[in-house]
């Protein structure tokens, strides 16, 4: 095979040559793991849901509010059982994510991280350390709305992460975001619902009236 000359004309040549062979092998490589990432974080979200929410018979579909996703579960009665809520935010390693379930009394059951990039060793251990029953760590079975819900550092309620205050502070802020979003959209439901009463009740009066 001969071999080419090596001037600047052959140089751009191969190199393009590779270049459109690596872009091909990595569009290939995209391509055959793109589903099977897909389905993990499927899984992943589908085991978290599960596992933050109290006993439920069924579970709604999906909503967004404000950038947050509701994963409302129900009872067998129809009834709602709890919800469970993806919140996410800016951590000392960047944006981590986070499935925060809450009792139907918006008390927590449990969290699950889906995604953080904190630091190893210290902001990592949020996996674990607001479940630990531990002086004031443990957040499981607390209502952000009855306590100080920020580090003990600021004067808070609940013990910070060991050299990761920073960490510790966004987690928080991540889990009262939800608290406060089911709050609103419990109060919005309740207002719908008065507003629908009372159209029904007005109907009711007229239609008496009429009859009269």
């Amino acid at each position: 095979m001969a071999k080419l000359e090596s001037n600047l004309k052959n140089m751009v040549l191969s190199l393009t040559l590779i270049t459109l062979f690596a872009a091909a092998a990595l569009g290939g490589v995209y391509v055959l793991t793109e589903e099977p990432i897909a389905l993990a974080k499927q899984q992943k979200q589908t085991q978290a849901i599960a596992k933050v929410l109290p006993e439920y018979a069924t579970l709604e579909d999906a909503e967004e509010h404000d950038g947050l996703i509701f994963h409302r579960a129900l009872d067998q009665d129809g009834q709602l059982a709890g919800t469970a809520i993806e919140t996410s935010e800016n951590g000392f390693g960047g944006v981590f994510r986070l499935m925060v379930g809450f009792d139907k009394e918006g008390n927590i059951v449990n969290y699950e991280v889906l995604e953080q990039q904190e630091t190893p060793g210290l902001g990592t251990h949020m996996v674990e350390w607001f479940k630990t029953e531990k002086n004031n760590q443990s957040i499981i079975g607390k209502n952000p709305a009855e306590m100080k819900f920020y580090v003990s550092k600021d004067g808070g309620d609940v013990d910070a992460i060991t050299a990761a205050t920073i960490s510790s502070r966004a987690f928080l802020k991540a889990v009262e975001k939800a608290h406060e979003a089911i709050t609103t959209t419990q109060v919005e439901a309740l207002s719908a619902i008065t507003q629908l009463q009372d159209s029904i009740q007005t109907i009711n009066n007229e239609n008496t009236k009429g009859n009269e």
